[in-house]
This record gives C-alpha cells, sequence and structure tokens, in this order.
C-alpha cells in the first residue's frame, strides 16, 4: 500500500508513518509547518478538495491524524470554530480521497465517542461542544467518503514522543511532578495508551481495509495511579492524594462560572467536566502493551520550548 498521512510531524502521525515504513509500505506525510519527514506543507484546515487531490492520487490510504486543543477557551459562540477545526478538514479530505478512488482511511477521534456511546445519559454532544464535533467528524468523514471504509480510533491519552513533539497536555503535568507542590487528584480515571500502540492499530485497519470505531488502550488507570508514574518518569517519585469529589465539583463550577463571566467557552464545558474527571472512562479490552515505556520517554527529559506549544 502507499498511505498518505495527514499531520505525519505529529506525535501519532509520526508513529504511524514509521509502523508503515516497518511494514513495508509507502508513505507521504502531510502538515501545515516543515518538520523532518514532512514531504508537503499544507493548511491542513483551510485545503479544498482540488488541492488535496493531487497529494492523494496515487495512494491506497489516507491517515487524518491532525490534533486540536479542546481546552482552549475561546469566545463564544466556539461551535464554528471546532466544526471549521474538526469536521469541514475531513470532509474536503475524504471527499478528494473517494474522487481519486482510494480504498481506505483513518481518522484519529476520540474516547469521549466511545464513552458517549456507552453513557448516553450524560448528553456529551449537548453539553461538550468538543465532543459533538468529534461524534459529527466520524459521521461526515464517512459521508463524505461513500463506499471508501474509513476507521475511526477513539483515543484517550496518548503517551509517547516523536523527535520533540509530545502530548500537549504533558508541559503542565511535568511541570506539576518536578515541583514542590502536593499531588492532588480526583477520583476515576482514565484509560491510556502510548503513540506506538495507536500507530500499530491504525496499520492493522489500513491492511484490513476496516471501517469500524475502534477504541484502543493499553491500560486503565485511575487518576493518582496515572500521576504517581508521572512523578516516577520525572524522578520525584512521591505520595499522590485524592480530592473529594464535592471540593472537585465546587472548583470547576467556579472555573464555569468565571469563564462565562468572560463570555468564553471551551471545547470540554468546565460546567460539566466533574462527570467526566470523577468517572472511570476505561476501555475494554486493552492492548496489554506495557505503558511506563512510554510514560518514561514522555516525561524523563522533560520539556522543551519546541514541544511544550
Amino acid at each position: 500500500m502507499r498511505i498518505l498521512v495527514v499531520g505525519g510531524s505529529g506525535l501519532v502521525g509520526a508513529h504511524v508513518a514509521e509502523v508503515l515504513r516497518e511494514r513495508g509500505h509507502g508513505v507521504s506525510t502531510v502538515a501545515r509547518s516543515a518538520n523532518p519527514g514532512v514531504d508537503h506543507l499544507l493548511d491542513v484546515g483551510t485545503a479544498t478538495v482540488e488541492q488535496w487531490r493531487p497529494l492523494l492520487a496515487g495512494h491506497d490510504g489516507v491517515v487524518f491524524a491532525a490534533r486540536t486543543d479542546e481546552q482552549q477557551a475561546l469566545r463564544k459562540p466556539i461551535y464554528p470554530v471546532f466544526r471549521d477545526d474538526l469536521v469541514e478538514p475531513v470532509v474536503r479530505l475524504f471527499t478528494a480521497a473517494r474522487l481519486e478512488g482510494l480504498t481506505r482511511g483513518v481518522v484519529m477521534g476520540s474516547y469521549y465517542t466511545y464513552w458517549d456511546r456507552l453513557h448516553p445519559q450524560l448528553r456529551l454532544p449537548e453539553r461538550h461542544t468538543y465532543i459533538r464535533c468529534r461524534i459529527e467528524q466520524a459521521q461526515e468523514a464517512r459521508t463524505a467518503a461513500g463506499e471508501l471504509p474509513v476507521a475511526v480510533l477513539e483515543l484517550p491519552f496518548v503517551f509517547g514522543r516523536a523527535g520533540d513533539r509530545l502530548p500537549n497536555w504533558a508541559g503542565p503535568l511535568d511541570k506539576w511532578a518536578r515541583s514542590k507542590s502536593p499531588l492532588v487528584v480526583p477520583v476515576g480515571g482514565s484509560a491510556a495508551a502510548s503513540a506506538r500502540s495507536v500507530a500499530i492499530v491504525a496499520v492493522d485497519a489500513l491492511e484490513q481495509a476496516s471501517g469500524e470505531d475502534i477504541p484502543v488502550a493499553d491500560e486503565n488507570l485511575t487518576w493518582d495511579a496515572m500521576m504517581a508514574r508521572v512523578a516516577a518518569a520525572v524522578g520525584r517519585p512521591r505520595r499522590v492524594r485524592r480530592l473529594p469529589a464535592a471540593a472537585l465539583r465546587a472548583s470547576v463550577r467556579l472555573g464555569g462560572a468565571l469563564q462565562a463571566l468572560g463570555r468564553k467557552e471551551s471545547g470540554i464545558n468546565p460546567s460539566h467536566v466533574a462527570d467526566l474527571l470523577l468517572a472511570e472512562m476505561f476501555i475494554s479490552p486493552t492492548t496489554g502493551r506495557p505503558l511506563d515505556p512510554s510514560v518514561g520517554e514522555t516525561f524523563h527529559q522533560g520539556m522543551t520550548p519546541a514541544s511544550s506549544k
């Protein structure tokens, strides 16, 4: 196969390209800015169908691995901004892929869509713009692709490193773990995976021309277990305490009120984020691959200016 990896210089995209090459497949990469390993420069957010078609020509499949920051607070209304960032680019990309006769595709999505299927009573798309747009992203990518099968990988916290590229949440955690501040986290927890594992699952999906929703996790961790691993990785192992649920709810309500006063919103609504943080957002089954190597890879070298953007 020959595969175009969109976001090929990012954390997940770089690992996908690596695994594809290891298996003998041809790879081309696209990114917004010039970085090692980038073959084509293109503004992924605004690229038209006509701009995508010559880049897709001659390929069998495409991977959309560009990322967004769901926590960034923006002026209301934020829904059009998130649609422009998450939904419209994949619609144009997979429209072009269908027209060029590609036979398979993968979108790097979010495990919030998996959680929404399991717990519709939480009304996640109504409460969180980011989750609404992730659901629309998967649906509309497949509509644009027509008969071209598109697998959506539903990703949790992803650990790892690709050059100086790190998870966008790693910088604050690294700083906190290295500080003298107490480590206090909510009850609850999250699934987690390494970028390498995500890449393996993505390439498996491409080889099988899968069109499924595929939740990905190496391990399920409570928040205190996850933070303890981060602290150990930076060389400051210590006890992690649990914050009472009532204290967390009061704190995030205040954050939501302050955001509203500033006429701002974020993709994950702070007024309802406690329902997510206090839950055990686990994925079953897990891959069983050990997560510790990627945790160490993420944190033991510390943050560099380029990686904390």
